[in-house]
Parts: structure tokens; C-alpha cells; sequence
């Protein structure tokens, strides 16, 4: 679950992790879903509260900045033309730098209503991590 809510590895890499020590196969799904999942009231709580104070400050000012044109630039025009699909599409993708932290901070940019976001990042969320689950039990079982 920690790797889950990490944005080092999110559930990209808790399911795998959970699977190969071996944890139930189901749990480790529904856990780390879960976990991703509680990733996007933390970030938009972060992002609408406390950001605004963190701004002040140069250096953050200066990596926020960075990390919001990565955003504009990667993603921005996919998720401004398709809006709720196109961002469920960009985190649904399970390869580094999409996922919920990427989500959550194009929605915040792109000023996607909240609720919509949160449906977008959580159906994301579930097919990367059904696509993630069903590559590792295939390459558990040596399908794959």
C-alpha cells in the first residue's frame, strides 16, 4: 500500500511488489487500488490549500512551475480537447510520469471540476491497475 500512495511507484508498482512477496493476489489489488485512489483528495487538498503559502518560497515557486509546463506540455492538449476522457486516458496509461499525481495536477491546471476529476483519476486509476495486476499474475504464472 505504500508504494501505492507513493509518487515514486503508485499502484505500478505495489501490485507487483505485493504480488511477488506474496500476498493474497486480491487483496494486494484491492489495497493498492485503494490507496492510489485516496491519492487525489490528498493532492487536491495540497495543491488548494496549502500551495498558495509553498509558492512564496523561490525554489518551490521555481519547481512548481517546471512541473505544471511538463504537465501543459506532455498532456495539456489531449486532456484540454477531450477533457474527462482524455485525462482518464492519461492516467489510466500505466507508464512513469502519468498516474494520479500527474492527474490530479492537470485537473488542478486545467480547472476540471473536482467530482469530474475524481471520477476521471479513479476509473484511471482502475484500468492501469487491472492492466498492471493481469501483466504480473501472467508473468507470475510465466504466461507472459
Amino acid at each position: 500500500m505504500l508504494w501505492s500512495i507513493s509518487p515514486l511507484g503508485e499502484a505500478k508498482v505495489g501490485i507487483p511488489y505485493g504480488m511477488a512477496n506474496g500476498a493474497n493476489i486480491y487483496l494486494v489489488f484491492v489495497a493498492c487500488f485503494l490507496a492510489n485512489v485516496l491519492v487525489f483528495p490528498l493532492m487536491f487538498f495540497f495543491l488548494e490549500n496549502i500551495n498558495k503559502y509553498l509558492l512564496k518560497m523561490r525554489f518551490y515557486k521555481k519547481s512548481a512551475l517546471f512541473v505544471a509546463q511538463r504537465a501543459k506540455k506532455g498532456s495539456g492538449d489531449k486532456i484540454k480537447k477531450y477533457g474527462f476522457w482524455g485525462l482518464i486516458f492519461f492516467v489510466m496509461l500505466p507508464i512513469p510520469g502519468t498516474g494520479v499525481y500527474a492527474g490530479s495536477i492537470a485537473s488542478y491546471i486545467f480547472k476540471i471540476e473536482r467530482q469530474k476529476a475524481f471520477v476521471a483519476n479513479t476509473i484511471g486509476i482502475f484500468i492501469s491497475s487491472v492492466i498492471i495486476w493481469v501483466a504480473t499474475l501472467f508473468t507470475m504464472q510465466g504466461i507472459a
